[in-house]
C-alpha cells in the first residue's frame, strides 16, 4: 500500500479515491475554503489531522488508505474534524486470504547489485560497525559494565583507529522475570548481541547468583570462551578485580579489533531494522511509504528488511498475510496477533491504547489508523518469514519480528536478530540511537525537520511539499543506508546516542 503523490497547491491530500476523508495538509480554519474536495472547513483542522469529505452516520466506517481506520460514534458532518471526539476503535473482520497479494521481488542481476564497504568478520557474516561490547546478564552487573568501558572514554582509543567505540550495553533485567517466556526473550536478545557481527570482541559481566545464568547462556546461545569472548563473574573475587580483569580484557582485544579494516561487501549482506516512533498523520504519507521504497530497492539487491512491533501492525495485518510466500508464514503472523490479544486481555490491557498523547497530537486517532502507515515501512514485497523476539533472522528479502511498540525494546530484538542497520522514521521528533548498529532518522515532516535538524538525517516532508516523489524519496533512503553502512555516521552517532537505549523485552510479571 502507497499512498497516491499529494496535487500541488492543494490544502488537502486524498490517499485513496474511495476514502470519506482527507488530510490537511497546511491546517484549516473554520470557513476555509477546499475547493479540491468542493466543501468548507466546519472546524479547525490542524495541520496533519483529517476532515470528512462526506456525511457519515453513527456506527458508520471512516475509510482512510482505502481501508477501515475506526467507526464513527456520532454523526459527521461533511467539513468535520474528524478524531477522537467523534471516531472510536471497533473490532471488525479483517480478510486474511493468505498469499493472495504474493509480490516476489525481482532481483537485479549479480554485477547490477550494490555494493558497500563493510566488515567481512572470519565467520563471514558482516558488520557496518567495530565495536567492542561489554555486556551484562544481569542489572547487578551493570555498574562494573560501566566502569569497564569507561575506562576507554577519551583519548585511551587513538591508537586504535579502526575501532568505534568500547561500550556498555547493560539492562534492568537477570533475575525477577515471573515467566519462563520472559526468561528466554532476554536471554535471546542478549546473546543476539553477544554474536553480532558489528562487535570484534565481547567482555560479558555477571553477578554470579542471577537467573540467568552465565554458564546457561553461554550453552544456549552458542557462546564459547575465547580471546573474542571474555566471560567475569563479580562473586568470583569482587567488584573491583572484576573491573580490572575487564579492562585487561578489553586492552588485550583492542589490538586485534584495530586491524579489522572495510573492504567492498554486497548490499545484499545487509539486514535492516525498520522503526517508527513519536509517529504522526504523515509519518505514513511520506516517511513509512517512502522507507517502504527503499526495502523494495533493497530486496531486490538480495537484502533483507525486517518489519516489527506487532502492537503497532494490529488491525493491518491482514494486508501482510495477503502478501505471506506461504500460508504458514501468515498463520505464524496472525499467531503473535492472537498471542497478543490474550497478552493485553491478561494485564487489563486493550491493544487500542495506543496510540499516545503525541501521536494523536499529530493526528493519528485509532490504532487502525496508525498501523496501516506503520505496514508501509515494509514496502510491496512477499513476506517471507516471521520470527519470535530476537531470534536470529536468516531468510532474505521482508521478514517480520514479534515486538512490542515501545521502540527501544523493538529494536533491540531485531539488532538480536542480526539487523545491521536501522531507519527509524519519526513524526514528532523522536531521539534514538542503537549501539553497536547505526540508525537512520527520518523526518515525516519539514518543520519537525528544520526544529530537529540536529537529530534527523533525512526530511522526508520533500514529498509532503511537492518537491519529491515516493519512489525518489526510496531511492534517497537506499542511497543513504548504503553510505551509512559504509561508515558515515548518522546525527545519533555524532550526538552520542546508542548505550542507554538497550531495553530487552521480558513479558510476564516481574516478580
Amino acid at each position: 500500500m502507497t499512498p497516491n503523490e499529494p496535487a500541488e497547491g492543494q490544502k488537502t491530500i486524498r490517499l485513496h479515491a474511495s476514502d470519506n476523508v482527507v488530510v490537511a495538509r497546511d491546517g484549516l480554519s473554520h470557513g476555509d475554503a477546499v475547493p479540491e474536495e468542493g466543501f468548507s472547513a466546519l472546524d479547525e483542522v490542524p495541520a496533519g489531522h483529517k476532515v470528512a469529505t462526506a456525511h457519515i452516520e453513527p456506527g458508520q466506517p471512516v475509510h482512510k488508505y482505502d481501508q477501515t481506520i475506526g467507526f464513527a460514534s456520532r454523526e459527521i458532518r461533511v467539513g468535520e474534524h474528524v478524531h477522537t471526539q467523534n471516531l472510536e476503535f471497533a473490532e471488525f473482520h479483517r480478510d486474511y486470504a493468505f498469499g493472495a497479494a504474493r509480490n516476489d521481488a525481482e532481483l537485479l542481476p549479480e554485477p547490477k547489485r550494490a555494493v558497500f564497504q563493510g566488515f567481512r568478520r572470519a565467520d563471514g557474516r558482516v558488520g557496518t560497525r567495530n565495536y567492542i561490547g561489554v555486556l551484562t546478564t544481569v542489572n547487578c552487573s551493570a555498574t562494573v559494565a560501566r566502569q569497564i568501558a569507561d575506562h576507554f572514554r577519551g583519548p585511551a582509543l587513538e591508537a586504535f583507529p579502526n575501532v568505534d567505540g568500547v561500550v556498555a550495553l547493560t539492562h534492568g533485567w537477570g533475575c525477577g522475570m515471573g515467566s519462563p517466556e520472559g526468561h528466554f526473550m532476554v536471554q535471546r536478545c542478549v546473546g543476539g548481541y553477544a554474536r553480532h557481527p558489528n562487535f570484534a570482541g565481547i567482555v560479558m559481566v555477571g553477578l554470579g547468583c542471577e537467573a540467568l545464568q552465565m554458564n546457561s547462556l553461554m550453552e544456549s546461545e552458542s557462546l564459547v570462551e575465547s580471546d573474542s569472548f571474555r566471560p567475569f563473574i563479580i562473586q568470583d573475587a569482587g567488584s573491583r578485580a572484576a573491573v580490572d580483569s575487564g579492562v585487561r580484557a578489553v586492552q588485550e582485544m583492542l589490538p586485534v579489533a584495530n586491524t579489522a579494516t572495510r573492504e567492498p561487501i554486497p548490499a545484499g549482506e545487509l539486514v535492516l531494522a525498520l522503526e517508527c516512533g513519536g509517529s504522526d498523520a504523515y509519518s505514513g504519507i511520506s516517511a513509512n511509504p517512502g522507507l517502504g521504497a527503499a526495502v523494495d530497492l533493497l530486496v531486490s539487491h538480495g537484502g533483507t528488511a525486517c518489519l516489527a512491533e506487532t502492537p503497532e501492525i494490529y488491525g493491518a495485518e491482514h494486508l501482510l498475510t495477503r502478501r505471506a510466500a506461504t500460508r504458514e508464514v501468515g498463520e505464524k503472523l496472525v499467531e503473535r496477533i492472537r498471542w497478543w490479544e490474550d497478552y493485553t486481555a491478561r494485564n487489563n490491557a486493550s491493544l487500542n491504547n495506543n496510540p499516545s498523547p503525541g501521536n494523536k497530537a499529530g493526528g493519528l486517532t485509532t490504532i487502525l489508523e496508525k498501523s496501516l502507515g506503520a505496514a508501509s515501512k515494509g514496502g510491496t514485497t512477499t513476506l517471507v518469514d516471521v520470527y519470535r523476539y530476537a531470534e536470529p533472522i536468516t531468510a532474505k528479502g521482508l521478514v517480520f519480528m514479534d515486538s512490542p511498540g515501545y521502540d527501544p525494546a523493538s529494536v533491540a530484538g531485531m539488532i538480536a536478530g542480526g539487523a545491521n542497520i536501522a531507519c527509524f522514521t519519526t513524526g514528532r521528533g523522536s531521539v534514538f540511537g542503537s549501539k553497536p548498529v547505526p540508525c537512520l532518522k527520518l523526518a515525516t515532516n519539514s518543520t519537525m525537520y528544520r526544529r530537529m535538524s540536529d537529530d534527523m538525517d533525512i526530511n522526508c516532508g520533500s514529498v509532503i511539499d511537492d518537491e519529491m516523489t515516493i519512489e525518489q524519496l526510496g531511492r534517497q533512503i537506499f542511497e543513504l543506508v548504503l553510505a551509512t553502512a559504509s561508515g558515515e555516521p548518522t546525527k545519533s552517532e555524532e550526538f552520542g546516542f546508542g548505550e542507554n537505549e538497550f531495553v530487552p523485552w521480558a513479558a510476564g510479571a516481574v516478580l
